[in-house]
Order: C-alpha cells, then structure tokens, then sequence
C-alpha cells in the first residue's frame, strides 16, 4: 500500500485545507465558510478551520442537504484526481445507507418544476398568464 503512506506523509494539516483535498467543497474558501456556518462537526463538535486534522479522526460534513459520515484516513496537501481524493477518508456503512435512500427517495420524488428549463414557451406563457390574471 504504497499510495497510502504517501497520502500520510504529513502528520497532520488545516481541516478546511483537507475538505478541499478530499473534494468535499470545490474552493478552500468554501470549505472556510461551510466551518463557520457549522456544516462540519468534529466529533459532534463545530470547529475553526484552523483547526488541525489527524488521520482517525471522525467527521460530520454537511454538503447541500447531503449528511456524510467519514473517518480520516489520509491526508494530502494537494487536491489531486477525485479517485486519489476518495482514498482520503472512509465513508461509515450507516452514512451510505442514509445518502443512498436520500438519493432514491430524490429520484422517485423530484421537486416540481425540476424538469423545466430555460424561458417558458410563448404557450406556458399564455397559461401562466391566464392563471395570474384570474386572481
């Protein structure tokens, strides 16, 4: 396992940095801000994202309406492919669980109006302006 011991070269690094690395947040900036809001919990608490991260330790992260589990289990100073950065952190069973049943539960459900896109027609104009009009 060669690939991990690079991964774990350094002992330990800024969490927000980490977020990055692992292709949790898409800007270090992001990454920044989801800590101040709380949408990160070390665990169970909110933390800064000064805070420096070791491999083993457990996280919360919060991403959009999507709740991950994960458990550090390596850290990278670069933000490298999304396949290398999977290899980061270990996902828990019951979070799997949890965000796949979400997903499905999307797919079956989707929110009204999710399927349009773009201007309305010059025919869902007329409709949407016959159903305002008569209010």
């Amino acid at each position: 396992m060669a690939e991990t011991a690079d991964f774990s070269a350094a002992a330990r690094m800024r969490i927000d940095k980490w977020l990055w690395a692992a292709r949790f947040y898409k800007t270090r900036s992001l990454a920044a801000q989801a800590l101040a809001a709380g949408h990160v919990r070390l665990a169970g608490q909110a933390v800064k994202a000064a805070r420096e991260l070791h491999v083993g330790e457990s996280l919360e992260i919060a991403v959009g309406d999507s709740v991950w589990s994960v458990v550090v289990r390596g850290l990278n100073a670069q933000r490298r492919p999304a396949v290398e950065a999977q290899r980061l952190y270990e996902e828990t069973e019951d979070s799997r669980a949890r965000r796949l049943a979400q997903q499905e539960a999307r797919r079956l459900a989707p929110v009204p109006g999710s399927d349009l896109r773009g201007r309305p027609t010059k025919k869902a104009r007329r409709m949407i302006r016959g159903f305002t009009d008569n209010f």
